[in-house]
This record gives structure tokens, C-alpha cells and sequence, in this order.
């Protein structure tokens, strides 16, 4: 990355809305899912070795599907390549896949192949994936607000293990609030915001569980 580039991507990032600049950085930052990355679980394991299996993650919007996507990349120093579901079909599919091998054989880097709504791939797309999941050419992380056993192909399934993420809890929120407020470089805390309690409350009430909500609301 040259200095151009570096003063585009950090103004990218001032500009960007406030749930974006506050993704978590690391897992001690991650906020909710106890359940799948508390301590001793699968996820927390995985992402504490830098190693990861093909996975399909299962829950609502905002409770941090992505995040954890790009959790798993930085942990394994894997290349991170995003597919949008609704816009990409068999050839990006397969140029992706492409390039993911050259990049193992050459440089002995892994790639992690995020696709958001992943429910939206047809069958002809799933199965584009099959052969690079199998023999690891890709990690593939998909993740779907739809149940998984009916949206994704069996075969598909049986290469990767299924993750059911939660709703944010109540006490989840206020928390991702109160470090929004309190963060100076990636936040609000420069300004010196206070939130009144029925405040508090109504932004709660409101995110529903959806920590993306909370934040751009706050904003």
C-alpha cells in the first residue's frame, strides 16, 4: 500500500458510519454470542490457533456475522475476499477460486471467502464452491439471516459446520453504546456526549438485538 493509498483508505475511515469504525479488532472486543466464542468454544478455539474450517453462520442482522468473518482473517494472516450473493455469479465464483490457488501455491496464503446472504446463491453457484471448500483452497464463511438447512445445499452443509448466533442481549447494546461514546479515535468521544436514560432506553428498545441499528441510530 503506498502513502496515496494509505491517506485514502484511513479518510475512508473517518467518513465511514459508526458502526463500521467501531468493529470490533480484536476477539477481547467482540461483544455478545458468549455461547459460540466464550471460552472453550469451537469458534474461540479456532480463532485463538489462526486456524478455521469452512463454516456457515446463522443469525439475525447485527449480531456480528461479519465480524467474525473478519476476525478469522486477521487471526490467520488469511487474505479476505468478500462475494456478494446477489451480484456475483459462476465466474466470479470461479476467478476467486482461481486466484485463491495461485495465491496458496505461490505465497502459501490462505484465503477466507466471505459471502454475506449466502441463501441467495442458486444451486449451480453452491456448488461452484464444492471442489476449492474440499480440498482447502478456500475456507468459505458464509453467513445467511435464513435457516441454513433449507437454504444451503446438503452437500455444501457437509463441508462446513453450522454456527447459530443470538440476538444481542439488552445489556449487549448498552455496552456497544457506552464505547462508541467513550472512544475518541474510532467513536464519539470527542465530543462529550451524554445519553439521558430513557434515551438509553428507547435506542435499546429500537436496535432489537441489532447492534448495526444501535449504532447507526446513535449516530
Amino acid at each position: 500500500m503506498d502513502l496515496f493509498s494509505a491517506a485514502s483508505e484511513e479518510s475512508r475511515e473517518k467518513s465511514a458510519p459508526l458502526s463500521y469504525r467501531m468493529r470490533p479488532r480484536s476477539l477481547d472486543e467482540f461483544v455478545g454470542q458468549r455461547h459460540a466464542v466464550g471460552p472453550g468454544s469451537l469458534l474461540r478455539r479456532f480463532l485463538e490457533s489462526g486456524t478455521a474450517g469452512s463454516m456457515i453462520l446463522y443469525g439475525p442482522p447485527g449480531c456480528g456475522k461479519t465480524t467474525l468473518a473478519r476476525l478469522f482473517a486477521r487471526s490467520s494472516d488469511a487474505h479476505f475476499e468478500v462475494l456478494n450473493a446477489v451480484t456475483s455469479g459462476v465466474a466470479d465464483i470461479r476467478r476467486t477460486i482461481q486466484e485463491a490457488g495461485e495465491r496458496l501455491g505461490l505465497y502459501g496464503k490462505r484465503t477466507i471467502v466471505f459471502i454475506d446472504e449466502i441463501h441467495r446463491f442458486n444451486r449451480s453457484q453452491q456448488d461452484a464452491l464444492l471442489p476449492a471448500v474440499e480440498d482447502g483452497t478456500i475456507v468459505l464463511i458464509g453467513a445467511t439471516t435464513e435457516n441454513p438447512f433449507f437454504a444451503v445445499t446438503a452437500p455444501l452443509l457437509s463441508r462446513a459446520r453450522v454456527i447459530r448466533l443470538e440476538p444481542l442481549q439488552p445489556a449487549d447494546i448498552e455496552e456497544l453504546v457506552d464505547r462508541a461514546l467513550a472512544d475518541p479515535e474510532r467513536g464519539l468521544g470527542r465530543l462529550g456526549l451524554q445519553l439521558a436514560p430513557e434515551a438509553r432506553e428507547h435506542l435499546v428498545r429500537v436496535a432489537r438485538g441489532d447492534a448495526r441499528v444501535a449504532l447507526n441510530t446513535l449516530e
